[in-house]
């Protein structure tokens, strides 16, 4: 999850800024991006550490970041190495 927005005109940047994300959004953007990897955790499969560390850091981004640090949140989200 990004929250810089980037204009361009042709390859030319014309305006670059941070949008602000409300905790509702980042819940459910987070909600999904669990969703989407919760194969990796079927009886079937043996997910590496680096996935098991990052469902983590997903699933405490609430904690981590309480209040209205919701930016913080994202921010480090969009930051994080994300395992392929």
């Amino acid at each position: 999850m990004n929250r810089k927005v980037t204009h361009f005109a042709g390859t030319e940047i014309i305006d670059e800024y941070f949008v602000d994300v409300g905790w509702s959004e980042l819940r459910e953007k987070r909600n999904a991006a669990l969703k989407e990897t919760d194969w990796r955790f079927m009886s079937d499969q043996s997910p590496s550490e680096e996935w098991v560390t990052y469902r983590q850091f997903l699933r405490d981004l609430p904690e981590n970041f309480s209040g209205d640090n919701a930016n913080a949140a994202c921010d480090a989200w969009h930051e994080y190495d994300i395992p392929e």
